[in-house]
């Protein structure tokens, strides 16, 4: 469960978190997470990520235990006019010191309240089969709509499938 000593923020502006974002990056691919890159990855390319995330149709969330960034998670809200009612969960990573603990669920819950209050009604994501992560989409009520073969590359090249989930809200 999650602890009181975690705090969920939204980041209106990158320069104040670069560090511990960069960083929290930095942890969860080297630690084999797929989240769109490759260890080893190199300091300048996450923050050169982080530089270019916000934007007005994305809202980020940071976990912090005290002063240490210990999760992030993204909403892409769409902007096409047939796909305002839907917005896509991205990069959800929970420092893997940290895991176990009800951060990814804690993030995962705060930006589907945040979904509702920007009165998307459809949630949309994916992740690599086989991770943990499809267990808590799953107990979260995500359903899955369908596989895609040799979706992402892993660190060893082998070619990953991923899971498509959607939830109503």
């Amino acid at each position: 469960m999650l602890t009181n000593d975690v705090k969920i923020k939204q980041v209106h502006l990158i320069g104040d978190y670069m560090k511990g974002l960069t960083d929290l990056l930095l942890q969860v691919v080297e630690d084999g997470a797929s989240i769109g890159f490759l260890p080893p990855l190199e300091m300048a390319d996450a923050a050169a990520y982080w530089e270019g995330v916000l934007s007005p149709e994305v809202i980020l969330y940071v976990a912090r235990i005290e002063d240490e960034i210990v999760g992030a998670v993204q909403l892409h809200l769409c902007t096409k006019q047939n796909g305002q009612h839907r917005a896509e969960v991205a990069k959800l990573m929970t420092h893997p010191d940290h895991r176990q603990k009800g951060i990814a669920r804690s993030l995962m819950q705060t930006v589907e309240e945040r979904a509702k209050q920007e009165g998307r009604t459809l949630l949309v994501l994916d992740t690599r089969e086989g991770d943990p992560s499809n267990h808590l989409y799953t107990s979260l009520g995500f359903i899955q709509a369908g596989r895609i073969p040799h979706f992402a590359r892993s660190a060893n090249g082998e070619l990953n499938a991923t899971i498509l989930y959607y939830k109503e809200c």
